[in-house]
């Protein structure tokens, strides 16, 4: 049992944290070398290994919150930017990105390969991508590094593709911008559990 409580404490650690510098506590090599390890471990069905991930860090990481910024400042209008600007200024100010990608080849392959299961692929493929993320997003808590989950696609599709050289088979699917938190996660209120969870006997 001392393995599963140390398991969901690490669980319940993992928190949006949206105040964040370019400072960390650990270096980039242990950070890459866990965003690995949650690949490699993470579920998917099939072990189809469809998630694709980019780790962004120093200028690639800048450069993907301008280009982001840049799109939209074409969408939202001038006199209400500023709210929308502070945001991605401060996603900006994060020690690098990890960009999420589900390579769509994979699922069409196994679409191909197991025709009666066709309509599921699509949905097991975000669920996979979700593992993934959610495992790298726990582990980098345990390294003492804050992070939050953002979904700016599919309207910085195009522009990522181009500046990163990204397959075209792969789907952009969220971002998480991570580094030093120095403010802490917000209050979180909680269902009550029992409505649910049901246990049948």
């Amino acid at each position: 049992m001392e393995k599963v409580n140390l398991f969901l404490n690490a669980v319940k650690d993992r928190r949006s944290r949206y105040a964040l510098t370019d400072k960390s506590p650990v270096s980039d090599e242990q950070i890459v070398t866990a965003v690995k390890e949650a690949v490699k471990y993470a579920p998917s069905a099939f072990n189809s290994q469809g998630a694709r991930l980019m780790v962004l860090l120093g200028e690639r990481h800048e450069e993907f919150w301008r280009l982001t910024k840049d799109v939209l400042k074409g969408m939202v209008p001038a006199d209400k930017f500023a709210p929308t600007e502070a945001k991605i200024n401060s996603f900006a100010a994060a020690r690098g990105t990890v960009l999420y990608f589900e390579d769509w080849d994979v699922v069409a392959g196994l679409q191909e390969k197991f025709p009666s299961y066709k309509d599921n692929f699509p949905l097991w493929a975000y669920q996979s991508n979700g593992m993934v993320e959610f495992i790298v997003w726990t582990a980098l808590a345990e390294l003492g590094i804050g992070a939050s989950l953002q979904h700016y696609n599919p309207i910085v599709d195009d522009k990522v593709r181009e500046a990163f050289g990204v397959p075209k088979s792969w789907k952009l699917l969220a971002q998480m911008p991570f580094g030093e938190a120095y403010a802490p996660a917000e209050e979180k209120s909680f269902m009550p559990v029992d409505e649910r969870v049901k246990v049948l006997k």
